[in-house]
């Protein structure tokens, strides 16, 4: 009989703001185990929040053989241990940038009122089995996530201001923040050609759904008979990256304990459909090769997946991509998103108009039209270089139609 344990640890602390005051100190610290047994394919499992002896756990997980999981496959070995953590936040330092940055926005910007979070985040996950696997994932990260409205607006926010380091810089927030408020109320007319530019996150959820090998496999996918065919923009790569230099509070394996080749695997190459994602479960299915994509799960057998969906970022910044052309940011969009024959449509309440650096003015409200193929294909404009003026992060840029609020 073989053993399996898996914890997971977070400290999260904030400082809460609703209206330019600090209204809240929150520290919540949590730990949680799986306990885990393999004998004759199937998997005991017993999970526990909090800490107990690892003989308690054990024999619980024993005792839930009898539910009879099954789980017919080979635990995986390696020792590996990766440490990401910069420098978070203290909680004296949390009230401490709390405070400036209220009293920052208050002064310079005094027609908005403000709330949100400051915030550090301090992550540890850690799995060991009886065949000697030892592996080790650590990671911390803080920012500020300020929402804004102006004394003039009906609307409950205005808009979000997210901001996330691994060490946290206030001058960096305060220049994307200056960016974004100095000329959010000022009105702008619509270009002739809509460039959305924004973070791409929100914008791959078909994409990611559609490479799930099961979904290929069995119709239901929108890319199924098209794995081998160029379907999207030559500048268009996607793959899973859990690297030491990409890793972003996430582990290197995945739910079956798999690490992928140079902790990286490739869909799409230059538009190009190489393959689906899986873990072992499809893999053994469909009579392929896991490619380490199985979600994780502490109270059952491994389900879901795990794919991170990046996107190869291109050689230029978003101003150099626009080439003196004009894109929008949506501020504030709900109420639209894929069809499951991947029409998209999204109602945009706030846009802002944007040289790829510097925040130009507002447009009126409008609606995004497009559709995967489109967006991802003859539409795709590329994924820009890590962008500090805006997103402090990379962001998607693709042209689209123009549709009535």
């Amino acid at each position: 009989m073989e053993k399996e344990r898996l914890s997971n640890k977070t400290i999260n602390a904030s400082a809460k703001i609703v209206e330019n005051q600090i209204v809240s100190f929150d520290k919540i610290s949590g730990e949680e185990y799986s306990y885990r047994v393999y004998k004759d394919g199937f998997a005991g499992i017993y999970y526990n929040q909090g800490k107990i002896k690892d003989e308690e756990g054990f024999a619980k997980a024993e005792e839930n053989l009898k539910l009879e999981r099954p789980y017919p496959f080979e635990l995986e070995t390696g020792v590996r241990c990766r440490d990401k953590t910069e420098n978070p936040l203290t909680d004296e330092e949390i009230l401490q940038v709390a405070n400036k940055a209220i009293k920052y926005l208050k002064k310079k910007y005094p027609d908005y009122t403000f709330g949100g979070n400051v915030y550090s985040i301090k992550w540890e996950e850690h799995r060991e089995n009886s065949k000697g696997m030892d592996f080790t994932a650590k990671d911390a990260n803080c920012g500020i996530d300020i929402s804004f409205k102006h004394k003039d607006s009906k609307d409950i926010s205005d808009g979000f201001i997210r901001f996330t380091q691994r060490t946290f810089s206030p001058r960096a927030f305060y220049k994307i923040a200056d960016n974004i408020l100095e000329n959010f109320n000022k009105e702008v007319p619509m270009p002739e050609e809509c460039i959305i530019f924004d973070k791409y996150y929100d914008y791959t959820g078909l994409l990611r759904s559609s490479l799930n090998l099961e979904n290929l496999k069995n119709g239901t996918s929108l890319l199924s008979g098209k794995v081998g065919q160029k379907v999207f923009s030559e500048d268009l790569t996607v793959f899973h990256d859990v690297s030491d230099k990409n890793s972003w509070m996430n582990c290197f394996w995945d739910g079956d304990g798999v690490v992928c080749k140079n902790d990286t695997v490739t869909f799409i190459k230059n538009g190009k459909i190489l393959r689906g994602f899986c873990g072992k479960k499809n893999a053994k299915k469909y009579r392929v090769k896991t490619t380490g994509n199985e979600g994780d799960n502490y109270t059952d057998i491994p389900g879901g997946s795990f794919n991170t969906m990046s996107l190869k970022i291109g050689k230029k910044t978003a101003k150099e991509l626009l080439n003196g052309k004009l894109a929008i940011i949506p501020i504030q969009s709900c109420g639209g998103g894929f069809k499951e024959m991947g029409e998209y449509t999204m109602p945009v309440q706030i846009g802002l108009l944007t040289d790829g650096e510097k925040i130009l003015g507002r447009v009126p409200p409008f609606t995004i039209i497009s559709n995967m193929f489109d967006m991802f294909g003859k539409d795709f404009i590329g994924i820009s270089k890590f962008n500090k003026q805006i997103f402090n992060d990379k962001a998607i840029l693709f042209k689209c139609q123009v549709g009535k609020l």
